[in-house]
């Protein structure tokens, strides 16, 4: 039977809630906002199947070796797709491959009260919905459940999220479907969805935030929703309209004319704006985000995908300020996939780990996240992230060395000279 003894040990892919036969096992928001499972012991029957789905009670069977990595960088040849897209628009081009042979892409989609869950789209007009970065924890609810049903019946399909999600996935199914294609991404961690929807309350909604009860008893910080009268019509935290190195959270007004689609409540440079801030310092990540156990590969992922920052450093003419994405292929059905895909696409004799440090480190827990849990249940949660992140000029100081070494490809020459030094 599944536990929560330490919460680090539970990733929230909800496998375990998917497989119970007896679905005992329900999803409990926690003082932080997170989900975690919670078993009706009157209704288990001690089959341990959830123990056998679980990321962190077995090791992966899908794990593969460096050697079969094989790095790409990627332009989608769209200019709108590109303009949509976090990055190279490699995601858009995967899925219209998909269903253009009648298969079904799942993927994190916003809901009207701008949760993030995963949906199934069959069309490809539908995928705008799945298209761009969404800096929250997705709810899977039944996905695995029904993907599974639309393999057994020969349909294609592509399953993305994060690596713990795709970890979560394949240990759900148990076997290997030939016409299953997963792509997950290189991921810093997942925030909290409550501090999440406390942010937007406090930002738009300019009401008092609601408390639920957790299980244990203790206020949660967490929950609030924007009322009926939310004025969001749209949120972005990847607009580029500065370019794609220089990204904006934009967010926009709900308006039933069409001519004030574009009209903007907010629009801040990421590292300026506050739930940013807090996700990039890593004040609130999920606390399994700093054990992760899907890193360097490990989810068993066809494909995985990032931002190519280090492009510049090399190849800079494969450059573009309109955004480039990294791809990482690790299966011989990936290799097939990516054969198919439209756009430019380019080898890179690369690794991986030179040019993101995420594929293969956990993020490190904030030295004052505990404190800012304490604090955010009495206090102004935007005043709290303003006060805990920010930097001191030592730490911008840093942050300038570190640009400037980039942009002379310094610190990518370093990088290598060290990777050597510690082969010998």
């Amino acid at each position: 039977m599944v536990e929560n003894k330490d919460n680090k040990n539970c990733c929230g892919c909800e496998a375990c809630v998917q497989k119970c036969p007896k679905k005992c096992i329900s999803l409990v928001q926690d003082k932080e906002g997170f989900w975690y499972p919670h078993v009706d012991e009157s209704l288990c029957i001690g089959c341990k199947l959830c123990d056998k789905v679980c990321p962190y009670n077995e090791k992966s069977e899908f794990s593969l070796s460096k050697s079969e990595e094989k790095l790409f960088a990627y332009k989608n040849d769209s200019s709108d797709i590109l303009k949509e897209s976090s990055s190279g628009g490699a995601f858009t081009e995967l899925a219209t491959c998909i269903i253009e042979q009648g298969g079904v892409v799942y993927g994190a989609a916003f809901k009207d009260d701008w949760s993030v869950h995963h949906i199934c789209i069959d069309n490809i007009e539908g995928l705008k919905k799945l298209r761009g970065s969404k800096y929250v924890q997705s709810n899977i609810e039944d996905c695995y459940i029904d993907a599974e049903k639309k393999l057994q019946k020969g349909r294609m399909v592509l399953f993305t999220g994060t690596p713990c999600q795709i970890l979560g996935l394949k240990n759900f199914l148990r076997k290997d479907y030939p016409k299953l294609l997963t792509v997950d991404f290189i991921c810093h961690g997942v925030p909290s969805p409550g501090i999440w929807k406390r942010y937007l309350d406090e930002e738009f909604g300019k009401e008092e935030t609601c408390r639920l009860q957790a299980a244990d008893g203790k206020n949660t910080v967490l929950n609030s929703s924007l009322n009926a009268k939310s004025p969001i019509g749209d949120i972005k935290f990847r607009d580029k309209t500065d370019g794609w190195e220089k990204y904006r959270f934009v967010v926009r007004r709900k308006s039933a004319v069409k001519a004030d689609k574009n009209s903007v409540l907010l629009s801040d440079i990421h590292r300026d704006n506050p739930f940013m801030k807090g996700f990039l310092s890593d004040i609130y990540l999920r606390p399994s985000c700093y054990n992760c156990p899907a890193k360097k590969g490990r989810s068993g992922s066809d494909i995985q995908m990032a931002d190519f920052w280090g492009i510049r450093e090399v190849d800079r003419k494969f450059y573009s300020s309109k955004g480039v994405s990294m791809l990482i292929v690790h299966t011989q059905k990936g290799m097939d996939f990516l054969n198919k895909m439209k756009g430019w696409i380019k080898q890179i004799d690369e690794q991986v780990e030179l040019l993101n440090q995420s594929y293969s480190h956990c993020a490190i827990p904030h030295p004052r996240r505990e404190e800012f849990f304490y604090r955010v249940d009495n206090e102004d949660l935007i005043s709290v992230i303003n006060e805990l992140t920010k930097q001191k000029i030592t730490e911008r100081v840093y942050f300038y060395i570190r640009v400037c070494l980039k942009y002379f490809r310094i610190n990518h020459f370093i990088n290598k000279m060290k990777a050597k030094w510690e082969r010998k």
